[in-house]
């Protein structure tokens, strides 16, 4: 069984693979200053409610953006799991990267590239809403190109709660009733889904001007997808396991 592990800077996402098959999914804060046997007590409890041990697993694969959290899974994987994990890095992508510098793009972003290349084969351009929002580009003929960095929702929200005298936290998982907000409340919801629906929009506008004349899909990821997803018809197309199936598509394409 495969252990695939993609720690982003706010949350880590987990997955557990039968063969090609998700069985199960956990999604857990992100804690740097978490031990390699925290860790363990942690996972101990969640495979136990899947009626599953540590020995159960017999691989690893993990992208990680956050370093101290690498080094804790690396040290957890041996202590406990007694396997090498696989370290998600441009060398081990099997996707060409056609950046700057190859080495400095996230491990999530590169796993992503690889996992929607995979199941459409065609242009793409990959909206992965994290702490940070990306949108990255695939040519088809699957090569990495760049993409877009943005704050995210989260960031956004969180600077207004705490930069402002009298703006309060908003929960954003019901729309407003129009674009106008009457209320301070709305108000908020308005710019921040709306706004983001915007600049998705704006960027894969430009976006699809650059890499014309291909005609790039637009998948969307991550957390707070399903958030914005329907306030933009940009997006073609929601896939919140998206990350883990690359890891999956990574181990098989480097075992």
């Amino acid at each position: 069984m495969l252990l695939a592990v993609d720690v982003g800077n706010s949350h880590m996402v987990i997955g557990l693979f039968a063969g090609r098959e998700l069985r199960c999914h956990w999604r857990m804060k992100t804690d740097s200053s978490c031990t390699v046997d925290e860790l363990a007590a942690l996972f101990h409890g969640l495979f136990a409610m899947e009626k599953l041990v540590f020995a159960d697993i017999d691989a690893i694969a993990i992208a990680s953006v956050v370093p101290p959290m690498a080094l804790t899974w690396n040290a957890f994987t041996s202590k406990y799991l007694h396997r090498e994990p696989l370290m998600v890095t441009n060398a081990t992508a099997g996707i060409e990267i056609r950046t700057d510098n190859p080495a400095e793009v996230g491990a999530d972003r590169i796993v992503n590239a690889v996992a929607a290349y995979k199941e459409y084969a065609s242009p793409l351009i990959i909206v992965d809403f994290g702490t940070a929002i990306t949108l990255d580009c695939v040519s088809g003929d699957g090569a990495y190109l760049g993409g877009v960095i943005a704050p995210g929702m989260a960031i956004s929200l969180e600077a207004l709660g705490s930069r402002t005298a009298k703006l309060p936290r908003v929960d954003i998982s019901t729309p407003p009733p129009q674009a106008i907000g009457t209320n301070t409340i709305d108000a908020i919801k308005s710019g921040i889904l709306y706004g983001y629906a915007g600049l998705i929009e704006g960027l894969i506008k430009r976006i699809r001007v650059q890499m014309a004349p291909e005609k790039p899909r637009v998948i969307a990821t991550g957390g707070m997808a399903g958030l914005i997803a329907p306030y933009t018809e940009a997006i073609e197309a929601v896939d919140p396991m998206l990350t883990l199936k690359g890891l999956q598509i990574l181990h098989e394409q480097n075992s």
